[in-house]
């Protein structure tokens, strides 16, 4: 099996949308899809509503969706021809809590596709793409972290540049595709992953 992970250096860069064009650009591979999400202190991950629960059996959850006509992320995913969507909540820092779970959604697909950053702590894809919108001034810590990390970069054309001591050194000379949203994958994109994931597929035999 190949997995790709897929993230990002702020909310709402479109890493929702390049998993969903990935899976919709490459349907041979029967994707199942994977969403992770961090809460920050004092929000329950089993429905992300605010709460003060501090038990032990809600600093993680772990749901399947069923919906693909529904507007979640994890909806998306099977719109766009996942043959599963999870979507994995966690309490701000403990998501080695739901690795084991993870781990045993990964072992039960054929070729997975994860949305995050902080999932690389604990496994190396075999494709990581991390999407960057210069025009949005936040830089999570993750995609800093593991910015080195990244087999390409898809990077949103545009003129205003909002960052701050952010460095791309880290990913010179790696691929870079630029997208001006819609579409979030390009052709180039997809030809890249697709003999990435061959190389790989062929290792593997």
């Amino acid at each position: 099996m190949s997995i790709i992970v897929i993230g990002g250096h702020s909310r709402s860069v479109g890493k929702t949308s390049v998993v969903a064009g990935l899976i919709a650009a490459l349907p041979e591979y029967n994707w199942t899809a994977l969403k992770i999400t961090q809460y920050g202190h004092g929000v329950c991950s089993m429905d992300g509503e605010p709460c003060h629960c501090a038990t032990d059996d809600h600093s993680w959850a772990i749901s399947e969706e069923q919906d693909p006509s529904g507007g979640s992320d994890t909806s998306r995913f099977l719109a766009a021809g996942a043959v599963g969507a999870w979507w994995v909540r966690t309490e701000q820092g403990r998501l080695a809590e739901a690795i084991p779970a993870v781990r045993g959604k990964l072992a039960e697909s054929e070729n997975a596709i994860l949305e995050s950053n902080s999932i690389l702590k604990f496994l190396r894809p075999d494709l990581y793409l991390t999407v960057l919108d210069p025009a949005t001034a936040d830089f999570k810590k993750s995609a800093q972290a593991f910015l080195d990390r990244a087999d390409a970069v898809i990077l949103h054309e545009k003129q205003e540049h909002a960052w701050r001591q952010i460095s791309l050194k880290p990913v010179a000379g790696r691929p870079m595709f630029r997208i001006s949203p819609p579409p979030y994958v390009t052709s180039d994109m997809v030809e890249f992953v697709k003999a990435r994931l061959k190389i790989i597929n062929h290792r593997g035999h």
